[in-house]
């Protein structure tokens, strides 16, 4: 299937790790031109360099703290410079800390909006203009399941979530018109870092072993295990395709069947 992605200019947030690196790595794959975001040189560094030595083409890299819309900013033109005019914004940047309820404060809330919310909202804000420009483009904003289920040990980030869940089904209503798709994927549990830190949490809960925690986690899964940063890509390239040309505000769970809400 053609997605009609190759030479299309593609802008990663978090793209050094994770979700944000897998989709990268996806993209390259189908010929596209990629510049991933970070708040680490480092880590794009490494990042770049392994995407490189797969065979496919070194992505263009940008230092950018998204949290700060002067940061945003500056990334936006740093995409014009390297790429051009972008035509897919995938947003995979920042994740809200993890915290036991009996230690929420308000820097808790607060530090949660910044590494999520803002993190998404400047980063659109930046390149909304430019997407809308000569035909428009996609944004894929990769949210969690946060944000549509309460948990007790996620619930600022899980808050920043359903906000962002918000901002991108009502921005998909004023940017369809000028030719932008604007979709989200809410992924369940990822396996990845961020996954081992929910497991500490219930490690120390439970008293129970990481394998003990990880595989009672899994069965309550109907497809039976936790996703992988590639599962979540592939949905990602699709959203971001021609082959979603009239799919907008639309925001998709991937939890394997975990959260069972209509």
């Amino acid at each position: 299937m053609d997605l009609e992605l190759e030479d299309k200019a593609v802008v990663i947030t978090g793209g050094s790790k994770g979700i944000g690196f897998a989709c990268a790595a996806a993209f390259l794959a189908e010929g596209a031109r990629v510049a991933l975001v970070s708040r680490s040189a480092e880590h794009l560094r490494v990042a770049a360099a392994r995407l490189h030595s797969a065979g496919d083409y070194p992505p263009a890299t940008i230092v950018a703290d998204l949290s700060r819309p002067e940061d945003a900013a500056r990334m936006a033109e740093e995409v014009a410079a390297a790429l051009g005019k972008p035509h897919v914004l995938v947003n995979s940047a920042g994740a809200a800390r993890r915290t036991p309820p009996d230690q929420l404060t308000a820097a808790a809330w607060h530090a949660a909006m910044d590494a999520k919310y803002f993190t998404y909202v400047h980063a659109m804000d930046a390149l909304l203009p430019a997407l809308a420009a000569d035909g428009g483009g996609a944004v894929v904003n990769v949210i969690g399941m946060g944000g549509r289920m309460a948990t007790s040990i996620h619930l600022p980030g899980g808050a920043a979530n359903a906000a962002l869940m918000l901002a991108s089904v009502g921005l998909a209503g004023v940017y369809g018109p000028k030719g932008v798709r604007i979709n989200a994927i809410n992924p369940g549990p990822v396996m990845g870092e961020r996954l081992e830190e929910a497991l500490a949490l219930e490690m120390q809960r439970s008293g129970l072993g990481r394998e003990q925690v990880l595989a009672a986690g899994q069965a309550k899964v109907p497809l039976g295990r936790y996703a992988t940063n590639e599962d979540i890509a592939q949905v990602t390239l699709f959203l971001a395709s021609a082959r979603a040309a009239y799919l907008t505000g639309a925001i998709v769970p991937m939890d394997g069947g975990l959260c069972q809400v209509v």
